[in-house]
């Protein structure tokens, strides 16, 4: 059998490993979008190093873009296989395939202008939301926990890591020439004091682990201190400058945790009365799905949803989806909150309200989340005093606040006592991804000391046998 990384690999963006079995039976392990990498994006996007006709299944572990952003693009390209994932990950595809390709049909309509200006010959989106919608019939949702038998010689079973709705390990058995071969990916693995999911759980013995190191070089404040830090951001921004805070956030997972701890903040009284705008159609979409997935939830959370039915409204908090009202926004003279993604600032409605917010010294852009290196986010968040929006350049001088306590990825402490439920004797090799070259060196570091051994950390289309 044979490992090829060909996303994620030395880096955080694009997600894909590629398992080959002795039989040719071809696994795809996740198969993520690189972002936040300029012109290079398309083209590393484009070329998946493999034919996607000849892949004949995609284990998913969840459906943030960096992990599952290009299936409609293999579909596009001839996949026909099944796309196996966890009943929330299926759900919440069905609404971030889509939402993807109308970013990429419309930022290439922009594109394409600028391009005609120059003479230059125009280009397509990497796929459409008809391939999105299309892609969608491919996939089988299997509960966590349940062993799902892909064929007779192929089992896997999805158990919860906590970083979002629906993450899982995939946890695969294969069977070949009458041996089992246990091979487990963790895909992103969350922390276990998160605001609303449920704790990571542990997982089956691995004979192979594949797992992800993006904070292996630090470690974060308690989740609860990061929720009074977000109140005091709220009142030095809007109440003591009269300003507006701008939160660049996933559409999924923080923004439901940063309106979550603000509708607690509102129901102790704790929270100025200010208006607070969710800009972004995924996000008011994907908070649906969040109350479909109740077996999802912690206890605590579970516990509030007792006493307060809608954790996710509350007096003052507006959901925008329609293009119109996100504009008027720009007119807006109180001071308020504006939650709107991209994350990394790399997309979406979040990018025109930095345009006409940043300048200005009264106003907050708060960081709440991972940022890759090479994005918008990250030019702000390193103290750039200029950066380009849409082709323009733009002085920042809104104060930069970051809150990483926030990230739905665990620290390096948080991610080894994840994997302490694994016999390290048993591990037969353990491959580290999804982070960066430096802290990926870092965490290997910390892991030798913990007693891991055979750990490698394998480059962009590195093949091994295993």
């Amino acid at each position: 059998m044979k490992i090829k990384f060909i996303g994620a690999a030395r880096e955080v963006t694009g997600s894909k490993h590629l398992l080959t079995t002795n039989s040719g039976k071809r696994l795809l392990l996740d198969c993520g979008m690189f972002q936040g990498k300029g012109l290079e994006t398309d083209s590393l996007n484009r070329d998946l190093m493999f034919d996607p006709s000849r892949i004949d299944h995609i284990i998913l572990t969840h459906a943030h873009i960096d992990h599952a952003g290009l299936i409609p693009y293999m579909y596009k390209l001839g996949f026909r296989g099944s796309v196996i994932c966890s009943n929330g990950t299926r759900d919440l595809c069905a609404l971030m395939l889509a939402d993807s390709a109308f970013i990429q049909e419309h930022d290439t309509i922009t594109f394409n202008k600028r391009r005609a200006k120059k003479g230059l010959p125009l280009v397509t989106p990497i796929y459409t939301q008809q391939d999105a919608a299309a892609a969608m019939g491919l996939f089988i949702g299997v509960p966590n926990n349940m062993k799902f038998r892909i064929d007779d010689n192929i089992k896997v079973k999805f158990t919860n890591t906590g970083h979002m709705l629906g993450s899982g390990v995939a946890n695969i058995e294969i069977n070949e020439n009458g041996q089992k071969r246990r091979i487990a990916y963790t895909g992103d693995i969350g922390r276990p004091a998160d605001p609303i999911l449920a704790a990571p759980q542990s997982f089956p013995q691995a004979d192979i682990l594949i797992t992800e190191s993006t904070y292996g070089d630090r470690l974060h404040k308690d989740v609860k201190a990061a929720e009074e830090e977000l109140l005091d951001v709220v009142v030095d921004t809007c109440v003591n400058k009269g300003g507006k805070l701008i939160i660049p956030a996933f559409s999924v997972g923080r923004t439901q945790e940063i309106v979550f701890a603000l509708n607690n903040f509102s129901n102790q009284h704790r929270l100025p009365k200010i208006d607070i705008y969710v800009d972004s159609p995924l996000a008011v979409n994907a908070t649906t799905v969040f109350r479909m997935h109740p077996e999802c939830f912690n206890d605590n959370f579970a516990a509030v949803l007792e006493k307060d039915p809608d954790p996710f409204g509350f007096d003052n908090l507006y959901y925008i989806t329609r293009v119109e009202d996100s504009k008027k926004l720009n007119d807006h003279k109180k001071p308020c909150i504006i939650i709107s993604a991209s994350g990394m600032m790399e997309a979406g409605r979040v990018k025109h309200h930095l345009a006409n917010n940043i300048t200005d010294p009264k106003n907050t852009v708060l960081i709440v989340g991972y940022c890759s290196p090479t994005t918008l986010g990250a030019r702000i968040g390193r103290g750039d005093r200029e950066v380009s929006i849409h082709g323009n350049v733009y002085e920042v001088k809104a104060e930069v606040k970051k809150i990483e306590s926030y990230s739905g990825h665990g620290d390096y402490r948080e991610m080894i006592g994840f994997l302490g439920c694994q016999d390290k004797s048993a591990l037969e090799k353990t491959f580290i991804v999804h982070g960066e070259y430096e802290t990926q060196r870092k965490y290997v570091e910390t892991l030798t000391g913990e007693g891991y051994s055979n750990v490698e950390i394998p480059a962009r289309g590195q093949e091994y046998e295993i």
